[in-house]
């Protein structure tokens, strides 16, 4: 009796790759929009915790001072350098630049509002947050966004 050795190949054809690769493919597809969702999300959570600390500061300032201060990017005064520009650990790593300015129709003295610009030439141009874009926190407690979103402030 004569015994065949059937010879056995090990491997994945070229049509199995083809097929994983897709499945792949498509999976990246779904799962790559809502990672970007993922990160807006979560700098703009980032953005809105430093209005609100820098509102606190504000309010502190107040208390003592009488006034509120407005703020910004350019700001040169030593009173103004001490509100932090920016929302998160250092500028190049922000999303959002932040200023302090009076609230519309009112004196600085009064009333402050602060504003966080999504992606501009100090902080990461590269972020954009097309629902709410600007992020504003005024000292009457006011909270609204510039963008199309009904709800960006939780």
């Amino acid at each position: 009796m004569m015994m065949e050795q059937v010879m056995r190949q090990h491997g994945f054809t070229l049509i199995e790759l083809m097929v994983a690769l897709l499945i792949i493919g498509i999976l990246a597809a779904l799962a790559y929009p809502s990672y970007q969702a993922y990160i807006v999300r979560g700098k703009r959570a980032q953005g809105q915790a430093a209005l609100l600390q820098l509102m606190q500061q504000q309010e502190r300032y107040f208390s003592q001072n009488n006034s509120y201060l407005a703020f910004s990017s350019a700001s040169t005064e030593p009173h103004e350098k001490m509100f932090q520009w920016w929302s998160g650990a250092s500028a190049a790593q922000s999303a959002y630049e932040i200023e302090g300015v009076a609230c519309p129709g009112e004196v600085i003295a009064l009333c402050v509002e602060l504003r966080a610009m999504p992606g501009t030439i100090h902080v990461d141009e590269n972020f954009r947050d097309a629902d709410c874009g600007t992020l504003i926190l005024s000292s009457t407690g006011r909270h609204a966004a510039g963008g199309k979103a009904k709800r960006c402030w939780p």
